[in-house]
Protein backbone atom coordinates (compact mmCIF):
# COMPACT_ATOMS: atom_id res chain seq x y z
CA UNK A 1 0.00 0.00 0.00
CA UNK A 2 2.98 2.34 0.72
CA UNK A 3 4.49 1.76 -2.30
CA UNK A 4 1.40 2.51 -4.50
CA UNK A 5 0.59 5.50 -2.90
CA UNK A 6 3.90 6.77 -2.74
CA UNK A 7 4.22 6.17 -6.53
CA UNK A 8 0.44 7.72 -7.03
CA UNK A 9 1.52 10.77 -4.74
CA UNK A 10 4.88 10.94 -7.05
CA UNK A 11 2.73 10.99 -10.46
CA UNK A 12 0.54 13.11 -9.75
CA UNK A 13 2.46 16.01 -8.66
CA UNK A 14 2.92 16.18 -12.55
CA UNK A 15 -0.38 17.31 -13.04
CA UNK A 16 -0.92 19.34 -10.09
CA UNK A 17 2.24 21.08 -11.27
CA UNK A 18 1.35 21.17 -14.96
CA UNK A 19 -2.09 22.61 -13.74
CA UNK A 20 -0.66 24.98 -11.19
CA UNK A 21 1.46 26.54 -13.94
CA UNK A 22 -1.27 26.90 -16.39
CA UNK A 23 -3.27 28.75 -13.63
CA UNK A 24 -0.63 30.74 -12.80
CA UNK A 25 0.19 32.19 -16.45
CA UNK A 26 -3.38 31.96 -17.76
CA UNK A 27 -4.32 34.66 -14.67
CA UNK A 28 -1.27 36.73 -15.40
CA UNK A 29 -1.92 36.58 -18.44
CA UNK A 30 -5.85 37.90 -17.95
CA UNK A 31 -5.14 40.52 -15.25
CA UNK A 32 -2.28 41.91 -17.27
CA UNK A 33 -4.56 43.28 -20.13
CA UNK A 34 -6.45 40.58 -21.82
CA UNK A 35 -9.47 41.05 -19.00
CA UNK A 36 -12.17 38.55 -18.88
CA UNK A 37 -13.20 35.94 -16.43
CA UNK A 38 -14.60 32.81 -18.58
CA UNK A 39 -15.88 29.78 -17.44
CA UNK A 40 -13.04 28.24 -18.68
CA UNK A 41 -10.88 30.20 -16.43
CA UNK A 42 -13.35 28.97 -13.56
CA UNK A 43 -13.19 25.23 -14.19
CA UNK A 44 -9.19 25.57 -14.88
CA UNK A 45 -8.91 26.79 -11.27
CA UNK A 46 -10.94 24.42 -9.75
CA UNK A 47 -9.28 21.75 -11.84
CA UNK A 48 -6.27 23.31 -9.95
CA UNK A 49 -7.50 22.95 -6.71
CA UNK A 50 -8.77 19.57 -6.79
CA UNK A 51 -5.62 18.45 -7.92
CA UNK A 52 -3.62 20.07 -4.90
CA UNK A 53 -6.35 18.93 -2.35
CA UNK A 54 -6.13 15.29 -3.71
CA UNK A 55 -2.68 15.37 -3.29
CA UNK A 56 -2.98 16.69 0.44
CA UNK A 57 -5.05 13.61 1.19
CA UNK A 58 -2.31 11.04 -0.15
CA UNK A 59 0.19 12.99 1.32
CA UNK A 60 -1.46 12.74 4.99
CA UNK A 61 -2.30 9.34 4.01
CA UNK A 62 1.55 8.94 3.72
CA UNK A 63 2.54 11.00 6.25
CA UNK A 64 1.09 8.86 8.98
CA UNK A 65 2.35 5.49 7.56
CA UNK A 66 5.48 6.67 5.88
CA UNK A 67 9.12 5.16 7.51
CA UNK A 68 11.12 8.48 6.85
CA UNK A 69 8.33 10.03 9.02
CA UNK A 70 10.07 9.88 12.98
CA UNK A 71 10.17 12.71 15.20
CA UNK A 72 13.30 10.78 17.19
CA UNK A 73 15.30 11.47 14.21
CA UNK A 74 15.12 15.01 13.69
CA UNK A 75 19.04 15.34 13.16
CA UNK A 76 18.78 13.50 10.24
CA UNK A 77 18.15 15.56 7.38
CA UNK A 78 15.94 13.18 5.49
CA UNK A 79 13.92 12.69 8.15
CA UNK A 80 13.90 16.33 9.01
CA UNK A 81 13.12 17.17 5.28
CA UNK A 82 9.73 14.48 5.73
CA UNK A 83 8.96 14.91 8.83
CA UNK A 84 8.65 18.36 9.30
CA UNK A 85 9.46 20.50 6.12
CA UNK A 86 7.70 19.08 3.40
CA UNK A 87 4.55 18.62 5.21
CA UNK A 88 4.55 22.61 6.49
CA UNK A 89 5.57 23.90 3.23
CA UNK A 90 3.03 22.00 1.77
CA UNK A 91 0.02 23.04 3.86
CA UNK A 92 0.97 26.37 3.61
CA UNK A 93 0.88 26.57 -0.17
CA UNK A 94 -2.60 24.64 0.08
CA UNK A 95 -4.10 27.15 2.61
CA UNK A 96 -3.02 29.72 0.34
CA UNK A 97 -4.32 28.49 -3.08
CA UNK A 98 -7.15 27.76 -1.46
CA UNK A 99 -7.91 30.65 0.13
CA UNK A 100 -7.09 32.11 -3.99
CA UNK A 101 -9.78 30.11 -5.24
CA UNK A 102 -12.31 31.19 -2.50
CA UNK A 103 -11.76 35.10 -2.37
CA UNK A 104 -11.75 35.19 -6.37
CA UNK A 105 -15.00 33.35 -6.32
CA UNK A 106 -16.10 35.83 -3.82
CA UNK A 107 -14.59 38.79 -5.78
CA UNK A 108 -17.04 40.62 -8.09
CA UNK A 109 -15.15 41.98 -11.15
CA UNK A 110 -12.93 39.70 -13.56
CA UNK A 111 -9.95 41.88 -12.88
CA UNK A 112 -10.25 41.18 -9.29
CA UNK A 113 -10.90 37.50 -9.80
CA UNK A 114 -7.43 36.85 -11.79
CA UNK A 115 -5.72 39.29 -9.36
CA UNK A 116 -6.32 37.34 -6.47
CA UNK A 117 -5.40 33.87 -8.78
CA UNK A 118 -2.32 35.23 -9.70
CA UNK A 119 -0.74 36.12 -6.22
CA UNK A 120 -2.46 33.22 -3.79
CA UNK A 121 -1.86 30.62 -7.11
CA UNK A 122 1.85 32.51 -7.77
CA UNK A 123 3.11 32.21 -4.20
CA UNK A 124 1.28 28.50 -3.46
CA UNK A 125 3.48 27.38 -6.97
CA UNK A 126 6.94 28.98 -5.06
CA UNK A 127 6.34 27.01 -1.85
CA UNK A 128 5.61 23.87 -3.63
CA UNK A 129 8.96 23.92 -5.83
CA UNK A 130 10.12 24.32 -3.27
CA UNK A 131 9.07 21.71 -0.86
CA UNK A 132 9.55 19.20 -3.71
CA UNK A 133 12.55 16.38 -2.53
CA UNK A 134 13.88 16.96 -5.98
CA UNK A 135 17.19 14.68 -6.71
CA UNK A 136 19.20 17.64 -6.16
CA UNK A 137 18.26 18.22 -2.66
CA UNK A 138 20.80 16.29 -1.15
CA UNK A 139 18.52 14.36 0.32
CA UNK A 140 19.83 10.74 0.01
CA UNK A 141 17.52 7.95 -1.10
CA UNK A 142 15.16 10.71 -1.74
CA UNK A 143 12.21 8.98 -2.27
CA UNK A 144 12.40 5.84 -1.82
Amino acid sequence: MYTGLLHTHSGLRWIALLLLVASVITALQKWQGQSGYTDGNRKLYLFTLISIHLQLVIGLILYFISPKVDFSMMSDKLYRFYTIEHITGMLIAIILITIGYSRSKRATDALTKQRLITIFYGIGLLIILAMIPWPFRGLGAGMF
